[in-house]
């Protein structure tokens, strides 16, 4: 094997043991809903296994997507940040997962870790933001703390560079909010220690779990009604306007003649739009608008 090889491969390794671990975790929540797995190829070369769980008791929609592609040009999306490895041929591999609970009282999150290589250029990816709809101060801090501990072995201002990014990159400027309590974001990593980077992948994609778990088992249980049904289904409207028109990654998963199922996996199965709607003042619904911007909530 070459070097790029041999990395290409513990990197493929990582990620598909981690689908696997995520699958596993969703699934103890469900007493009968299971992953629906989908193996697919792409024609331009690589494939993935996309695996969604539908219709759960706790979760409404679950994806957890491995996916392996690679191609003569790098797309768009990712040439606009390396110009100067446009027309290389590229490999991109990671797992994206996007959790919609059925509980509007449990937040939806996501979590994505991935690998490209241009030529012998090579950089990771990734990070997990939340987006609550009833959100608690407690649920959130135990989120950052989560995000902290991932970083705490890299470097004292890891962790705040990677906030920063998240905060930043998930904002919808038409909205001027950011699209929930954020997280992690870190993009283009390569220090020049493929070891180090990779660790510090992985510690994300770890860290995720045990950063998600605890909330989902906290709010589960908690009883909601028509009202709260109906605002979680209108907030998650500005999930999808942020996953069309602003998130990277969907582009470059069209504009590389990706899979479109798998690449929209991530929008969820009920969802309104209202016009004009506010939330009464001084509401449950009004307290989110509290959480939609950048603040240091450790």
């Amino acid at each position: 094997m070459t070097g790029n090889e041999t990395r290409t491969t513990a990197v493929e390794a990582y990620l598909r043991g981690l689908q696997d671990r995520l699958c596993t975790l969703f699934e103890s929540f469900e007493p009968q809903a299971r992953f629906r797995q989908d193996l697919w190829q792409r024609p331009a070369g690589g494939g993935g296994d996309t695996r969604v769980l539908a219709d759960g008791a706790v979760f409404e929609s679950a994806g957890v997507n491995f996916s392996r592609i690679e191609g003569r040009t790098l797309p768009a999306a990712a040439s606009a940040r390396h110009p100067e490895l446009a027309g290389r041929p590229f490999l991109a591999t990671g797992v994206s997962v996007v959790v919609h609970p059925r509980n509007p009282h449990v937040p939806t999150s996501h979590m994505n870790v991935r690998y490209f290589e241009a030529g012998e250029v090579c950089w990771f990816g990734g990070g997990f933001d939340l987006t609550p709809y009833y959100p608690r101060l407690e649920d959130v801090r135990s989120w950052h703390q989560a995000a902290a501990d991932a970083c705490a072995p890299f470097g004292d201002d890891i962790y705040r560079r990677f906030k920063k990014h998240c905060d930043e990159y998930f904002y919808l400027p038409h909205r001027g909010e950011t699209r929930g309590v954020g997280g992690l974001f870190f993009d283009d990593l390569n220090s020049g220690d493929f070891a180090r980077d990779f660790a510090l992948q992985q510690s994300v994609g770890d860290h995720y779990l045990s950063a998600y778990e605890p909330i989902v088992t906290r709010r589960k249980d908690t009883p909601y009604g028509t009202r709260e049904v109906d605002f979680q289904r209108y907030r998650r409207g500005r999930y999808v306007e942020f996953n069309l028109v602003y998130d990277r990654g969907t582009l470059f998963g069209l504009q590389s003649g990706g899979r479109t199922e798998s690449i929209l996996m991530s929008l969820p199965r009920q969802v309104e739009w209202r016009y004009d709607w506010q939330p009464e003042p001084g509401s449950p619904e009004a307290e989110l608008g509290n959480y939609l911007r950048p603040r240091d909530w450790l």
